[in-house]
């Protein structure tokens, strides 16, 4: 844009308001009327050349500004940037209550304890194929024909997976076989007197601390039992408590689905109503059509046009600058002849003056001195050096030049420049003017597309979808909320089943404790074998008690302990360890494994075509990422929304509008005729006529033909040499009126000189191939007359397509988001994974973990059942009261001093059946 009539694009100090240029044109009028009054009267005053052409180019400037200022500033102010990327804000999205993760707790350190065991069984990956191939037989085939090589082979590969589960249970099946068989047999033997079940202990040196042994041992393997029953009974309450937080999570995860129902309808209604975001922004655009097309297109044209009127410009100012050298020239000169005739008449005056004193008795006389007369004789001859050495009478005037020039300048040629460039200014009104129709079709498409957008929620059915499907999660909740009752039942048999199995291995710990506390606070070692108290001989009992239990109980809690193993280990690396890693959800996305004609299940349950690229993975993926239910069940299949929300479908017609623009520019004038003669007025004006050579040969020639001050100073030396008197005085008085007029006539006159100098100078070079340079100014504005009158319609095409692009860009970019927001915020289905995870939370975390950290208290403490029956066995012995008990004949096998006298045993043995020789 131009402000103060500079052109658009000038420099900085060029764009001037009103305001701004006030100072410079007085400063620029008092400049010019004192540089006329000194080069008049003293000529002490000289401009610089660089001066007087900027001054003058700032009045060019300001004077055409000051009319069409006001202009410009209405027309800056209509120029807007250029638009911003619309801002169709956020989907409104509801807030999902599921949180589907799960933290344990401290019983999580026994969970992680029971997975490491799990994977020392069973280190090998998910059988895939195994699976694959398992599925598909669906197991009825290979029960028929498992005499073929293929089910031989592949019942090796299942053995071969679930070798470690195998020999685990075998080993569990082992137990439960022969710890029974054990058991009686053991009975039976100590019915027998065998076994430990005779009631005569022989006596050793070493009695005590075996039987402190076999108590701790004992102490010790009773104390993991009671470990092991913890954690079972932990787990136990753990699944107890945990089956009360399924209500919850079921609940959670229907309101989340609620919430999915009720909240989609209210997204797309949001994605339509934004539509009046793209259509207030085309609105914006159409309004500003002047500013935002005709500001391109004026600024495309002003890189062409701008230059040459800026030569127009300068020429404007070249010929102001040209009047203003040719008024030096002529007023210098008048100044310059007056002058040196005034200093041609006082230097005649100085040289007569001088020659009158030279006439003086001292300079010939007989009795003057030799050296003053030669001096006298040197002085007298300078005296013709004293006269002006240029001639200014004999360089012509350039009055009528500066005629000619004066009547050019009487057609403002700024101000005919300034009305180019307001008529190329005004291509935004003009574009305004010559679109008003185009701009009103436009306006009346929009509310047209805008209806066929709204149709978008009737053309997919949501809400009769929805509403089915929120009647479907009723019915489902409902049925869900009917088997609480069943599941609180069947967890409390299970519960107590659990506390029963518990309370067996509690008793077995009830009697192992009690005999122990018994046995080892009723022990007195003063007494022998037969004589030992009733609370010693109870503790042996119960330990015997104890282990008669453990033989009873023991195999019953191993055959559950083997069930549980083998189906909570396999659940755990089947189904939950699969599922975390993705492997479960790749087997049922095996092509052609549940239904031997689909490809792809899901989409082949859905929408009857199974080649479509969907599986439960993906599903799950997607909605594990929050994203909409379209893009997680490829919708598009059904609605194809990028079909439906084609730009093209909708734009069609408002580009089809906007093609039909037509933007005249023939009545953009640059230059009228008025100025383009106004140019050659200037190149006729005879400039060319001056006889520049001349003027600058008597200027360069100098105003006299010896320096005055260097000649006075001469003539002083020369005068200091005369004796004292009044020739030496005379010459003085002399010397100072030439330096006298020297400061006040000579110096003057340079300067006069030195501005002519520099006015012809420019002259030279202003009327240097003139026509030329005036032809080049005239050929360059008719090269852009042309191309604004003749080639501006490519141009026009041009940035009408890059407007109407901008306008579709709108569009664009509304559909664009349209089908983003399809993709990743409207409809998140993250409550359909949230149903995955609170499944596979039930199913692994409640109960797969609970259980699998059940059997493994519980089959701890059963396997070190067997190391407690075989302690509590031997260490009975030494608590229960004997029948018999060893006698010594020979007392002189022990020592007197040896034995002690309250060792009745030994000084006075008692046995009602001789001893063995295997017991000593």
């Amino acid at each position: 844009m131009l402000k103060a009539g500079s052109p658009r694009g000038a420099p900085r100090n060029a764009r001037l308001t009103a305001v701004d240029i006030t100072a410079p044109v007085l400063r620029l009028i008092l400049r010019r009327s004192d540089h006329f009054l000194a080069l008049k009267s003293s000529f002490r005053h000289s401009w610089s050349r660089m001066d007087t052409m900027v001054w003058l180019g700032v009045f060019a400037i300001v004077s055409s500004g000051l009319v069409h200022g006001e202009l410009e500033s209405e027309t800056d102010s209509r120029r807007l940037p250029p638009p911003e990327k619309l801002d169709f804000g956020y989907v409104p999205a509801g807030v999902y209550e599921t949180l589907a993760h799960y933290e344990p707790g401290p019983i999580g350190i026994l969970f992680q304890l029971v997975h490491a065991f799990l994977h020392v069984v069973q280190p090998n990956p998910f059988p895939h194929d195994l699976a694959v191939t398992l599925a598909k037989d669906k197991f009825t085939a290979l029960q028929r024909e498992y005499q073929k090589p293929e089910s031989i082979v592949l019942t090796l590969q299942v053995i071969y997976y679930e070798l470690g589960f195998v020999v685990c249970a075998a080993l569990g099946l082992l137990f439960t076989v022969l710890v029974p068989l054990v058991g009686l047999f053991f009975c039976l033997c100590r019915c027998c007197d065998n076994c430990g079940g005779e009631m005569h202990q022989r006596q050793r040196k070493n009695a005590d601390c075996q039987r402190g042994l076999l108590g701790t041992l004992l102490f010790s393997t009773s104390l993991v039992i009671t470990i092991g029953v913890l954690c079972a009974y932990a787990s136990n309450q753990t699944l107890s408590s945990q089956v009360k937080n399924i209500r919850r999570l079921v609940n959670t995860n229907m309101r989340d689905l609620h919430t999915f129902a009720n909240d989609t309808p209210m997204q797309i209604d949001y994605l339509i109503s934004q539509y009046a975001t793209a259509k207030n922004k085309v609105l914006y655009d159409l309004d500003n059509i002047g500013p935002l097309l005709g500001g391109r297109i004026h600024d495309q044209l002003d890189k062409e046009v701008h230059p040459a009127l800026n030569q127009v410009l300068n020429m404007a100012g070249a010929m102001r600058e040209t009047k203003e050298a040719l008024e030096n020239v002529s007023g210098s000169l008048v100044i310059l002849k007056d002058g040196a005739g005034k200093l041609n008449f006082n230097l005649s005056l100085v040289r007569t003056s001088i020659n009158r004193t030279l006439n003086d008795p001292g300079c010939h006389d007989e009795d003057s001195d030799a050296t003053t007369a030669q001096l006298c004789q040197n002085i007298r001859q300078s005296l013709s050096q004293l006269q002006i050495s240029a001639n200014f009478t004999r360089l012509p005037n350039v009055r009528p030049q500066l005629e000619k020039v004066n009547e050019v300048l009487k057609t403002d040629l700024s101000e005919v420049v300034q009305r180019g460039y307001s008529a190329l200014n005004d291509t935004p009104h003009l574009v305004i003017e010559q679109t008003r129709s185009v701009a009103d079709s436009v306006r009346i498409l929009l509310d047209g597309i805008g209806k066929n957008i709204t149709k978008f929620s009737k053309v997919f059915p949501v809400q009769s979808s929805l509403n089915n499907f929120t009647i479907f999660l009723s019915h489902a909740h409902a049925k869900i909320e009917d088997y609480y009752p069943d599941i609180d039942q069947m967890d409390f048999y299970r519960w107590a089943a659990c506390i029963g199995l518990c309370c067996m291995i509690v008793l077995v710990l009830a009697f192992n404790y009690l005999g122990l506390l018994c046995g080892t606070l009723g022990y007195d070692k003063h007494a022998s074998p037969t004589t030992r108290g009733c609370i010693s001989n109870t503790g042996g009992t119960m330990l015997m008690a104890g282990v008669g239990f453990s033989f009873i109980f023991s195999w019953v809690l191993m055959g559950v302990v083997t069930i549980l193993f083998v189906t909570g280990g396999n659940m755990e690396k089947l189904v939950c360890e699969a599922f975390h890693t993705r492997e479960l959800l790749k087997v049922v996305d095996t092509p052609y494994l549940i239904n031997r004609e689909w490809k792809n299940f899901l989409p082949g349950y859905m929408y009857n075509d199974s080649e479509l690229d969907l599986t439960v993975e993906s599903f799950y993926s997607t909605c594990k990422e929050n994203k909409g239910i379209y893009s997680a069940l490829r919708l598009d299949k059904v609605f194809n929304i990028t079909s439906f929300l084609n730009t093209s479908t909708f734009t069609k017609d408002v580009v089809d509008e906007l093609d039909t623009v037509k933007i005249d520019l023939r009545t953009i004038i640059l230059l009228e005729a008025e100025g383009k003669q106004n140019l050659l007025d200037f190149s006729e004006a005879g400039l060319s006529e001056i006889n520049h050579a001349d003027y600058l040969e008597e200027v360069n020639k100098g105003v006299t033909a010896v320096d005055l001050l260097s000649y006075a100073g001469e003539l002083e030396a020369q005068t200091d040499l005369m004796p004292r008197g009044h020739l030496q005085s005379s010459l003085k008085g002399h010397i100072g009126t030439l330096r006298q007029i020297h400061s006040q006539q000579v110096v003057s006159m340079e300067q006069g000189m030195s501005a002519l100098n520099q006015s012809m100078r420019y002259l030279e070079r202003t009327s240097s191939d003139l026509p030329n340079k005036v032809l080049a100014v005239l050929e360059a504005i008719e090269a852009a007359q042309f191309l604004i009158s003749q080639n501006a319609t490519n141009l026009v095409r041009q940035q009408s397509k890059k407007y109407t692009a901008t306008i579709v860009g709108y569009f664009n970019q509304y559909i664009e988001w349209v089908k983003m927001s399809l993709l990743e915020e409207v409809a998140q289905c993250k409550p359909f994974s949230n149903i995955m995870d609170t499944a596979e939370i039930l199913s692994c975390s409640f109960v797969a973990d609970s259980m699998n950290a059940f059997w493994m208290g519980l089959g701890c403490s059963t396997l070190f059942l067997l190391p407690s029956i075989i302690l509590a066995v031997k260490l009975a012995k030494y608590y229960r009261r004997m029948d018999t008990e060893d006698v010594y004949d020979d007392i002189e096998t022990f020592p007197m001093k040896t034995i002690p006298s309250y060792d009745t045993m030994n000084r006075f043995p008692r046995a009602s059946a001789p001893p063995r020789h295997i017991d000593w």
